[in-house]
């Protein structure tokens, strides 16, 4: 198959105009760090107490930029032997000044990072670096510590499972990494704290929390928010804006009868088909009995607790055990772990531990899979991921994937975008996408292709949307005898060593968004000469920043790489992006077709924009929503954030 004859060459430079204005700086923090050169560890130390002296004294963070990413820049060559590039000191400046910086995947983000965050901490203030999961905040903070602490900066980690007197430390740190979500809810913990302390509601944390958020002591921990820096901006601040961050309160009745509804529901669910005893709104994704499955509910067999339990109760119950059995499946949206529903985030891939459906989606789903159904709870408190980074005085962040939404974000945070040029040109190259009429035709393809690659030894990276679509097409390359590597939620235990080694020749990886973002594939020796890393999109993803960053897992700092993406009449974009009626005519059309012209790959990228749009008008919907929910609280003399009144 041919490749292409362009070079994919990324997107138009944006912002060149203050990219230009700011690379005038460059020459003098590289003049500024020569004079470092030659002094000791103790000395450069030295000089960094002395620039913080000087922001304490009122000298602005713009005066003392070159010197301290001079300082920085010298540090780094000497504790992990790598100096920054000249576009990382220029995206660097583009973070301290409210940007969002778009930087290729294997640009250097995670050392990037170390400019703005030491800048910042100069102040004395709160410095946070927020990431998607607990495995690259501790890998980032560890991996960057030596630089800061050669410096003389206190480096901080916030994960999961951390106990609060941990977290208190972390947070008094210079700087602290984490992620977004923990962030997030040690706020709102904090707020029910003070609540606490004015109310005396002794047990309220105790009551509202409960044990498993390890809270304790009588003081909060987060400092008044400064600066942060958000890596892998376009996914936190933008599709993980559609989940607010919630904190429970203990509920107010007793939850037997509601357990044995859910029972119930699911295991009558099959009894009902769509059309004749429901309709089933694809664009809403709602369930509605109609009279025919509204006479069913009542003639179904219950059981004696339920006699209590009115009729509409059932409905919905019954409605809502439809939607899951539809929309839910296992090893796609969730896992069974411990006897546990964990979700999996659609977005990266990995285990959403701690987070919940809600609307009873959650209990619904337990009672499907046959696991002890937990009790649905009320709110303590909320916060949107909006309304939490919108409160740090300095926002920026970082990603090889923003220009898509460079508007939202500057309509929503405030801050600018600015596309970082590559420190050498793009080699990567694409092969034309292929169309295929049915997904078993498609994976065929992508199998034989595999073959072919593995036989001149070049390593493959195989990018799926799902746990069982990864299994599954690992599946069919083993009964072809190719050796490989799955990386999926079902095993984070060992996501380090199988991206370190899946730059190596004739490696095969097949992966969920796992290996999208926040991993750097290395070439292994002798893999530059075949061409690199060869990527395989097996189908389009709900937002096309994803594909770009599975793409971007090739072709990594000026190496060689290509990617080829493949597509199916029967592809989850179709339905979400269409509709039924249009992608059922697709999808029938496809399993009766041999050849499937390629101008079809338009309605694709059609639908996946559809998509992104619907996505869209949901964030907003939900930004609308909570301000209005704030200044109702507000007005009543409330905690904004508290649910409960105070």
């Amino acid at each position: 198959m041919a490749i292409a004859t362009v070079l994919d060459t990324g997107l138009k430079v944006v912002g060149h105009l203050r990219l230009k204005q700011w690379n005038k700086v460059v020459p003098q923090i590289k003049s500024l760090q020569n004079g470092y050169v030659n002094i000791s560890d103790a000395q450069l130390r030295k000089e960094s107490l002395a620039l913080r002296y000087r922001a304490k004294s009122g000298d602005s963070l713009e005066k003392l930029l070159p010197e301290a990413f001079a300082l920085v820049r010298e540090a780094s060559k000497r504790a992990l032997g790598m100096q920054h590039y000249e576009v990382q000191l220029l995206g660097g400046i583009a973070m301290h000044n409210h940007s969002i910086a778009e930087m290729q995947t294997g640009e250097g983000k995670t050392l990037t990072a170390t400019l703005p965050m030491y800048l910042a901490s100069l102040t004395g203030r709160s410095v946070h670096l927020a990431t998607a999961n607990d495995y690259l905040a501790r890998r980032d903070a560890e991996w960057m510590g030596p630089v800061y602490r050669m410096l003389g900066v206190s480096v901080g980690i916030v994960e999961t499972q951390m106990p609060r007197a941990q977290r208190a430390r972390s947070y008094q740190s210079d700087v602290t990494y984490g992620t977004a979500k923990e962030f997030g809810f040690d706020f709102l913990r904090d707020r029910l704290l003070l609540r606490r302390t004015v109310d005396g509601s002794a047990d309220l944390l105790g009551g509202m929390l409960g044990q498993n958020q390890n809270v304790g002591g009588d003081k909060t921990i987060q400092r008044d928010p400064y600066f942060c820096l958000v890596d892998e901006a376009d996914s936190l601040l933008i599709d993980e804006a559609r989940t607010p961050l919630i904190i429970s309160a203990m509920p107010g009745e007793d939850y037997n009868t509601t357990i044995q509804t859910y029972h119930w529901a699911a295991e009558s669910v099959d009894r009902y088909e769509e059309d004749t005893h429901y309709e089933y709104d694809y664009q809403k994704k709602t369930v509605t009995l109609n009279a025919d499955g509204r006479r069913m509910v009542r003639e179904i067999a219950k059981p004696v607790e339920l006699a209590v339990v009115g009729m509409f109760d059932l409905y919905e119950h019954t409605e809502r055990a439809i939607k899951v059995a539809r929309e839910f499946l296992l090893d796609r949206h969730y896992v069974v772990r411990d006897g546990e529903i964990v979700i999996v985030d659609e977005f990266t891939g990995r285990l959403s531990e701690g987070r919940k459906w809600r609307a009873g989606i959650h209990q619904a789903i337990e009672a499907k899979e046959d696991v002890e159904i937990t009790v649905e709870t009320n709110q303590a408190a909320r916060i949107t991921v909006q309304d939490y980074f919108l409160r740090y005085e300095r926002l920026a962040g970082m990603t090889g994937t923003a220009a898509d939404s460079a508007r939202e974000l500057n309509k929503i945070y405030k801050v600018s975008f600015v596309a970082v040029p590559t420190n050498r040109p793009a080699q990567r190259k694409r092969f034309r996408t292929s169309v295929y009429g049915t997904a078993e035709a498609k994976y065929q393809a992508i199998v034989d292709e595999v073959l072919q690659c593995h036989d001149r030894g070049r390593p493959v990276l195989i990018g799926t949307r799902s746990i069982d679509k990864s299994e599954r097409l690992a599946e069919l390359l083993r009964d072809r005898g190719v050796a490989l590597k799955v990386l999926n939620a079902n095993n984070l235990p060992a996501e380090a060593e199988i991206v370190k080694v899946a730059g190596e020749k004739g490696k095969i990886t097949v992966a969920t968004n796992m290996a999208g973002r926040g991993t750097d594939i290395k070439l292994g020796k002798g893999v530059e000469q075949i061409d690199g890393l060869h990527v395989i999109c097996t189908e389009l993803h709900d937002s096309a920043r994803i594909d770009r960053q599975l793409i971007g897992r090739c072709g990594r700092q000026g190496d060689p790489g290509t990617f080829h993406q493949f597509l199916s009449l029967d592809d989850d974009i179709l339905l979400n992006g269409l509709g039924p009626r249009k992608s059922k005519s697709l999808e029938s059309r496809g399993a009766d077709a041999d050849n499937v012209p390629h101008r079809l790959a338009s309605l694709f990228r059609k639908a996946q924009a559809k998509v992104e749009r619907k996505y869209f008008r949901q964030r907003q919907a939900l930004m609308h929503h909570e301000r209005e929910h704030r200044k109702i609280q507000q007005q009543m003399g409330q905690d904004p954030y508290l649910d409960t009144p105070g």
